[in-house]
Protein backbone atom coordinates (compact mmCIF):
# COMPACT_ATOMS: atom_id res chain seq x y z
CA UNK A 1 0.00 0.00 0.00
CA UNK A 2 1.14 3.42 -0.71
CA UNK A 3 1.84 5.90 1.42
CA UNK A 4 1.37 10.03 1.14
CA UNK A 5 4.22 11.89 0.46
CA UNK A 6 5.81 13.58 3.40
CA UNK A 7 7.77 16.77 3.93
CA UNK A 8 10.70 15.08 3.62
CA UNK A 9 9.48 13.59 0.74
CA UNK A 10 8.68 16.66 -1.19
CA UNK A 11 11.58 18.44 0.39
CA UNK A 12 14.55 15.49 -1.94
CA UNK A 13 12.15 15.62 -4.68
CA UNK A 14 12.54 19.16 -5.40
CA UNK A 15 16.33 18.68 -4.54
CA UNK A 16 16.32 15.76 -7.10
CA UNK A 17 14.60 18.15 -9.84
CA UNK A 18 17.03 21.30 -9.40
CA UNK A 19 19.83 18.51 -9.89
CA UNK A 20 18.03 17.55 -13.25
CA UNK A 21 18.07 22.10 -13.87
CA UNK A 22 21.83 22.05 -13.33
CA UNK A 23 22.11 18.62 -15.79
CA UNK A 24 20.24 20.68 -18.40
CA UNK A 25 22.44 23.67 -17.78
CA UNK A 26 25.98 21.52 -17.71
CA UNK A 27 24.21 19.97 -21.83
CA UNK A 28 22.88 16.63 -20.29
CA UNK A 29 19.80 15.29 -20.44
CA UNK A 30 17.43 16.75 -17.98
CA UNK A 31 17.04 13.70 -15.42
CA UNK A 32 18.60 13.25 -11.65
CA UNK A 33 17.87 11.35 -9.08
CA UNK A 34 18.87 10.83 -5.52
CA UNK A 35 18.94 7.96 -2.84
CA UNK A 36 18.28 8.73 1.25
CA UNK A 37 18.33 6.81 3.83
CA UNK A 38 15.44 6.04 5.86
CA UNK A 39 16.39 9.07 8.45
CA UNK A 40 16.49 11.54 5.35
CA UNK A 41 19.99 11.04 5.14
CA UNK A 42 20.99 11.66 1.48
CA UNK A 43 23.76 8.73 0.39
CA UNK A 44 24.05 9.26 -3.13
CA UNK A 45 22.77 12.32 -5.95
CA UNK A 46 23.43 11.83 -9.84
CA UNK A 47 22.32 13.73 -13.05
CA UNK A 48 21.93 12.50 -16.29
CA UNK A 49 25.08 11.37 -18.24
CA UNK A 50 23.76 9.48 -20.88
CA UNK A 51 24.96 11.70 -23.85
CA UNK A 52 27.90 12.23 -25.82
CA UNK A 53 30.76 12.62 -25.50
CA UNK A 54 31.64 10.97 -21.71
CA UNK A 55 28.74 9.54 -21.79
CA UNK A 56 26.89 6.28 -22.26
CA UNK A 57 23.61 5.08 -22.84
CA UNK A 58 23.52 3.30 -19.40
CA UNK A 59 24.61 6.11 -17.58
CA UNK A 60 20.78 7.04 -16.31
CA UNK A 61 20.72 9.05 -13.15
CA UNK A 62 18.70 6.65 -11.31
CA UNK A 63 21.01 3.52 -12.24
CA UNK A 64 23.64 5.70 -11.59
CA UNK A 65 22.70 6.92 -8.03
CA UNK A 66 21.33 3.26 -6.87
CA UNK A 67 24.52 1.81 -7.70
CA UNK A 68 26.13 4.23 -5.67
CA UNK A 69 24.33 3.53 -3.05
CA UNK A 70 24.44 -0.28 -3.08
CA UNK A 71 28.10 0.04 -2.00
CA UNK A 72 27.61 2.39 0.39
CA UNK A 73 24.59 0.90 2.26
CA UNK A 74 23.86 -2.43 3.76
CA UNK A 75 21.11 -4.76 2.42
CA UNK A 76 19.34 -3.53 5.58
CA UNK A 77 19.50 -0.16 4.86
CA UNK A 78 18.82 0.21 1.39
CA UNK A 79 15.23 -1.75 2.00
CA UNK A 80 14.33 1.61 3.65
CA UNK A 81 15.94 3.79 1.60
CA UNK A 82 13.91 5.92 -0.89
CA UNK A 83 15.20 6.98 -4.76
CA UNK A 84 14.07 10.38 -5.43
CA UNK A 85 13.99 10.76 -8.71
CA UNK A 86 12.41 13.91 -11.21
CA UNK A 87 11.21 11.50 -13.54
CA UNK A 88 9.65 8.06 -13.42
CA UNK A 89 12.24 5.28 -13.54
CA UNK A 90 12.25 3.59 -17.28
CA UNK A 91 12.53 -0.18 -17.64
CA UNK A 92 15.79 -0.43 -17.36
CA UNK A 93 16.33 2.30 -13.74
CA UNK A 94 13.15 0.31 -12.14
CA UNK A 95 15.64 -3.39 -12.74
CA UNK A 96 19.00 -1.41 -11.10
CA UNK A 97 16.91 -0.17 -8.03
CA UNK A 98 15.20 -3.84 -7.96
CA UNK A 99 18.51 -5.53 -8.34
CA UNK A 100 20.02 -3.03 -5.65
CA UNK A 101 17.06 -3.87 -3.19
CA UNK A 102 15.87 -0.29 -2.66
CA UNK A 103 13.14 -0.56 -0.86
CA UNK A 104 10.99 2.87 -1.98
CA UNK A 105 10.67 4.84 -4.72
CA UNK A 106 9.75 8.05 -5.26
CA UNK A 107 9.32 10.15 -8.65
CA UNK A 108 8.04 13.61 -9.63
CA UNK A 109 7.24 13.46 -13.48
CA UNK A 110 5.47 10.50 -14.92
CA UNK A 111 6.56 8.50 -18.49
CA UNK A 112 3.31 9.98 -19.48
CA UNK A 113 3.88 13.56 -19.40
CA UNK A 114 7.45 12.99 -19.91
CA UNK A 115 6.16 11.50 -23.86
CA UNK A 116 4.14 14.60 -23.84
CA UNK A 117 7.23 16.49 -23.66
CA UNK A 118 9.97 14.98 -25.71
CA UNK A 119 7.63 13.32 -28.26
CA UNK A 120 9.60 11.15 -30.88
CA UNK A 121 13.03 13.14 -30.30
CA UNK A 122 15.30 9.97 -31.10
CA UNK A 123 17.13 10.84 -27.91
CA UNK A 124 14.95 9.69 -25.45
CA UNK A 125 12.96 6.66 -26.91
CA UNK A 126 10.71 6.29 -23.71
CA UNK A 127 9.06 3.04 -22.72
CA UNK A 128 5.37 3.21 -22.07
CA UNK A 129 5.99 0.54 -19.49
CA UNK A 130 5.36 2.07 -15.78
CA UNK A 131 7.57 1.19 -13.40
CA UNK A 132 4.62 -0.20 -10.96
CA UNK A 133 4.49 -2.74 -13.95
CA UNK A 134 7.58 -3.51 -13.78
CA UNK A 135 7.68 -4.05 -9.88
CA UNK A 136 4.93 -5.86 -10.32
CA UNK A 137 6.84 -9.01 -11.72
CA UNK A 138 9.33 -9.57 -9.53
CA UNK A 139 9.83 -11.12 -6.36
CA UNK A 140 10.52 -8.01 -3.61
CA UNK A 141 8.26 -5.69 -2.94
CA UNK A 142 9.05 -1.66 -3.58
CA UNK A 143 6.37 0.99 -2.92
CA UNK A 144 6.21 3.62 -5.48
CA UNK A 145 4.88 7.05 -4.69
CA UNK A 146 4.21 9.09 -8.13
CA UNK A 147 3.30 11.41 -10.17
CA UNK A 148 4.44 14.78 -8.03
CA UNK A 149 5.20 17.86 -8.40
CA UNK A 150 4.80 17.20 -12.31
CA UNK A 151 4.64 21.13 -13.51
CA UNK A 152 7.72 21.78 -11.58
CA UNK A 153 9.21 19.19 -12.41
CA UNK A 154 8.52 19.44 -16.47
CA UNK A 155 10.44 22.82 -16.52
CA UNK A 156 14.11 21.54 -17.26
CA UNK A 157 12.11 19.73 -20.10
CA UNK A 158 10.77 22.57 -21.80
CA UNK A 159 12.42 23.69 -24.56
CA UNK A 160 15.51 21.10 -24.43
CA UNK A 161 14.53 18.27 -26.24
CA UNK A 162 13.72 18.48 -30.59
CA UNK A 163 10.62 16.51 -31.83
CA UNK A 164 11.48 14.71 -35.08
CA UNK A 165 7.86 15.40 -36.23
CA UNK A 166 8.44 18.74 -35.41
CA UNK A 167 11.77 19.40 -37.61
CA UNK A 168 9.91 18.01 -40.37
CA UNK A 169 7.13 20.62 -40.40
CA UNK A 170 9.60 23.68 -40.42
Amino acid sequence: MAHLPTDTDLSLLREAIALSADAKARGRHPFAALVATADGRVVSRRGNNSMPPEGDPTQHAELMAAAEAARTLSPEELVGATLYTSAEPCVMCTGAVYWCGIGRVVYALSETRLLDLTGDDPENPTFALPCRDVVAHGQREIEIVGPLLEDEAAAPHVGFWTRRSDAGAA
